[in-house]
């Protein structure tokens, strides 16, 4: 017994010094393995025991979500001499953002990814095509449903006022769930097709180019017409919502599974491209629907009325209802597939109880935030940014600054909130070591990380100055989406995997609420119709910076082998 505890002790000093190494089912197997000694465990051991295996994931977040609140503040005090109101409320709503996401994560890598993993790797030789393609088209759906940021639209609509938004306010009210739906089947449509790709090896390259002009049709006829012309914003920024922390990790794992089944493992980048898919068939679902609801005289509700969606409550009790409404259809869809196709059971039922139980405590929690946190600090960061520059909105107050001056703070403002929250977005360091390994050192982990936030920061300014000199978003998108597919005419079909989903990887579930937070709150503070679009900017912007400093890294390449020989 001695030798037991002493090997234990010592066990726990090792999970403090290596603590990135461990995971909650070797806890758990320690646990089983020394029943004894865990049965004498002091305060210390529990100490030594829980702390590294939370820590870890708690400063992930922090990482994510901190440089974000602290530039939004930071500009206001040493820029606008300003501090945000109820900050003590703000704060605590920006802790349970971290808690909250912190708990999900663990669910979702607990509880969901080992089935859609499992599934993605046996399904195919199991079951018919058709059943796949199927039960991808469905997973597609029940994951956007159970997306942390897909709440923020409804937050975004609750705060239109303006009466030229009538037609956007009633999308974003009465037709949410119409919304909510098309940006589902949008990305489950996505799935199906990245599916069908990975079995038949179709190219990126001729897959954007087929569905992106169909995107841009849609918008060039939505833009003919002035009554729908305000939800081209809305449209893309969906986009841009699809592709969370729920969405990308359970859709890959499902399509590398099919892929190496399709005898295409030998291919680094086969995981590549879904994200970009989902992040465009959103589009033309949205638009699609848009057009149908406004021809049957659905979208006709006049700006001035309320909109109070059901969510939009600030109980636990509700966010919970929410949460459970949210992730059980998902895992159910999970468990149905792993039990009744594969006829297998559920492993480790323990952590999966546990996995389950963290995600929807994890999704109350950041919803909770989520009003009080992001969008709270958004919505006044937007209100008071403008006094750099014009009168201020609330309190009628002297613009602080010459015009011209205040205009270039504003944007110069945008660009570093767009490049702080890619450079601390964790799945694209994450992104940025698997395209250092594959690309063998030619496009480095760091370089790709702050071209990508180069592209987002420009496209976070664009976003800013629509709304502050009411550019026509379609103009815009046209010219980025225009130049996107020039440059990928001319690329290697890997840079364009890359590149594409670079995109997607960016806008997470804190990037999210806080810019269109951010937006809607600047529409109003400067008298613009709506403050949708800076998402979608944000997006085309990194595939631009990306594919040009690929043709750059090629080209030097193609130098460099001229002078060797």
């Amino acid at each position: 017994m001695p030798q037991k505890k002493l090997r234990y002790s010592q066990y726990l000093n090792a999970i403090g010094r290596h603590h990135r190494q461990i995971s909650y089912n070797e806890v758990v197997n320690m646990e089983r393995a020394m029943p004894t000694a865990a049965a004498r465990l002091r305060l210390v051991d529990i100490h030594r025991l829980v702390t590294p295996y939370v820590s870890v994931r708690f400063v992930d977040q922090v990482r994510a979500v901190l440089p974000l609140a602290l530039m939004l503040v930071g500009f206001q005090a040493l820029a606008l001499r300003s501090s945000p109101d109820e900050a003590e409320m703000m704060a605590l709503g920006i802790c349970a953002v971290v808690l909250g996401l912190m708990l999900f994560m663990e669910g979702v890598k607990n509880g969901l990814m080992p089935f859609a993993e499992n599934i993605g790797f046996l399904m195919p030789e199991r079951s018919h095509v058709a059943l796949l393609l199927g039960f991808g088209g469905l997973l597609g759906i029940a994951a956007t449903f159970a997306e942390p940021a897909i709440g923020a639209l409804q937050a975004a609509g609750a705060s239109l006022n303006d009466p030229r938004a009538g037609t956007l306010k009633a999308l974003l009210g009465p037709a949410v769930d119409w919304l909510v739906l098309a940006v589902a089947v949008g990305v489950g449509l996505a799935v199906i097709v990245g599916l069908l790709r990975f079995m038949f090896g179709w190219r990126m390259k001729w897959l954007v180019m087929l569905v992106l002009p169909l995107c841009l049709g849609l918008t060039a006829y939505v833009a003919s017409q002035e009554a729908l012309a305000r939800v081209i914003g809305l449209a893309w920024d969906c986009g841009a919502i699809t592709t969370g922390p729920v969405t990308v990790p359970l859709v890959l794992a499902v399509g590398i599974g099919v892929a190496a089944s399709a005898g295409r493992a030998d291919n680094p980048l086969s995981g590549f491209g879904i994200v970009t898919l989902a992040s465009l068939f959103p589009v033309i679902c949205v638009l699609a629907v848009s057009i149908y609801l406004f021809g049957q005289g659905q979208l006709s509700l006049p700006a001035s009325a309320a909109v109070n969606p059901d969510w939009y409550q600030k109980s636990p009790w509700a966010e919970l209802i929410g949460a459970l409404r949210a992730v059980l259809p998902l895992i159910l869809l999970l468990m149905l597939v792993q039990r009744f196709v594969l006829r297998q059971g559920i492993p480790r039922r323990d952590i999966f109880a546990y996995g389950v139980a963290t995600a929807l405590a994890g999704m109350a929690v950041f919803n909770l935030g989520l009003t009080a946190g992001l969008i709270e600090l958004g919505n006044q960061a937007g209100t008071n940014v403008p006094w750099a520059f014009s009168p201020h909105k609330t309190t009628g107050a002297a613009p602080l600054y010459p015009r011209l001056l205040g205009l270039a703070m504003t944007l110069v403002f945008a660009f570093c909130i767009g490049y702080g929250a890619t450079v601390a977005e964790p799945a694209l360091n994450a992104m940025g070591m698997t395209v250092e390994n594959l690309s063998d050192g030619a496009f480095r982990k760091r370089m790709l990380v702050h071209v990508v936030a180069a592209g987002v920061g420009i496209g976070a300014a664009a976003g800013v100055a629509k709304i502050l000199f009411d550019l026509p978003l379609a103009t815009l998108l046209f010219v980025g989406y225009g130049a996107a597919l020039a440059l990928t005419a001319f690329s290697r079909e890997e840079i364009v995997n890359v590149a594409w989903d670079s995109a997607g990887v960016t806008t997470g579930p804190v990037t999210v609420p806080l810019l269109l937070a951010l937006g809607v709150g600047l529409a109003e503070a400067v008298g613009a119709a709506e403050g949708f679009g800076i998402l979608a900017l944000c997006s085309v912007g990194p595939i631009i910076s990306v594919l040009a400093f690929g043709l750059w890294v090629d080209q030097r390449g193609r130098k460099v082998s001229r002078r060797v020989k």
